[in-house]
């Protein structure tokens, strides 16, 4: 019967060991995930929490940087894409077709002091 508890001590250490690296890879993973939209100040600081190893910190860190890099282009590539398929001067033609120009102006004139003419002379 010692054995019997001596192996469930092992177990519950065991599954200990587990739930605590499943937590550590569950957190990982988010952050992870949620690094593309995390400044690289705020994600240093929650991975500083997960205490991981220095080259597994610094991998995240390249990876975060790497995938926002990557986020950006793609969605600047498809922003362009866009926009360089509007014809700019079909769309604005159809606007003006429904829409009515109303330009107002008002014009000032001021007779200049006579110190202000003998200054401009010079």
């Amino acid at each position: 019967m010692a054995s019997d508890s001596g192996s469930k001590k092992d177990d519950k250490e065991s599954g200990d060991i587990k739930g605590l690296l499943g937590d550590t890879v569950k957190k990982v993973f988010t952050a992870g995930v949620s690094a593309a939209f995390m400044t690289e100040e705020s994600l240093r600081t929650y991975l500083s929490e997960l205490k991981l190893p220095k080259e597994a910190y610094n991998l995240l860190i390249q990876s975060a940087n790497k995938s926002k890099d990557e986020i950006t282009q793609r969605v600047s590539k498809e922003i362009v894409g866009i926009i360089d398929k509007i014809d700019f001067v079909k769309e604005f033609s159809k606007f003006a077709e429904t829409h009515k120009f109303k330009i107002t102006a008002e014009i000032d004139i001021i007779k200049k002091k006579p110190e202000e003419k003998a200054s401009e002379e010079i």
